[in-house]
């Protein structure tokens, strides 16, 4: 049995992995999927002191306080950013990294070093009326979608999940300055279609950090996958729990 932490991205709450956490579950597994503050059930904790430290906080506090181990962490977009830096805490508690349509930082890097267009979000929100709400990204014709998700159905559920982003969630940089974090495997899930213009994906390099053989895998689908396509997203997770 495997325990998976699954990480959800910015504007979102840990509502978006309903469709899979049952799925991971039924295979026997131990699934956790958190709201980070300011989210879902933590919605009312939101303002402009929130940043990526405290949603890496938020994740190796649970980590350490249910004494996790032999995790694999998932984290979706943003929180790419988030289980990079966990894993630079807690590295032997971590079975493996799995970056889902995921920022992919190095040491000392934040949102906007890891996707440029990010500061475009962060001086619409200096200019606002707070100085540091980014709100979410508008829905567009499909195959755009809100968030890659078009169903109608589907994207009135995720827009009541959505909240706003601190700017300084991706203004902080991530640390990875432990060396043991180099030999956690790693795999790569992309999601191939309606990316939208000025989204950019950095190359996974062909060997690991640890040595290993690059993982990716892609599904033909939009960025919230877990939403659009929850069983053959299950599927790749078992493949690499």
């Amino acid at each position: 049995m495997s325990t998976y932490l699954l990480v959800h991205g910015a504007w979102h709450s840990g509502q978006c992995w309903e469709r899979v956490v049952p799925l991971l579950a039924s295979a026997g597994h131990r699934v956790i999927a958190p709201s980070l503050t300011g989210y879902g059930d933590k919605a009312h904790l939101l303002g402009p002191e929130v940043g990526l430290d405290t949603h890496v906080d938020d994740i190796v506090s649970l980590i350490t306080e249910e004494d996790l181990t032999e995790v694999v962490l998932v984290g979706h977009s943003y929180a790419g950013l988030v289980i990079s830096s966990v894993a630079n805490q807690v590295p032997d508690r971590i079975a493996r990294l799995v970056y889902l349509d995921a920022m992919v930082p190095e040491d000392g890097e934040s949102a906007v070093d890891a996707q440029p267009v990010t500061q475009t979000l962060i001086d619409l929100a200096v200019k606002s009326g707070t100085g540091w709400r980014v709100p979410p990204l508008p829905e567009r014709p499909p195959p755009f979608g809100l968030f890659g998700v078009t169903d109608p159905a589907d994207v009135a559920w995720l827009r009541a999940m959505l909240s706003d982003q601190p700017v300084r969630c991706l203004q902080q940089p991530v640390r990875l300055d432990n060396p043991a974090v180099n030999a956690i495997p790693r795999a790569h899930i992309h999601c191939t279609a309606g990316v939208p213009e000025g989204i950019t994906r950095r190359p996974v390099p062909a060997i690991q950090p640890n040595g290993d053989p690059a993982q990716v895998w892609e599904l033909a689908t939009g960025h919230d996958c877990m939403i659009t396509v929850p069983a053959e997203l299950t599927d790749l997770l078992l493949k690499l729990g």
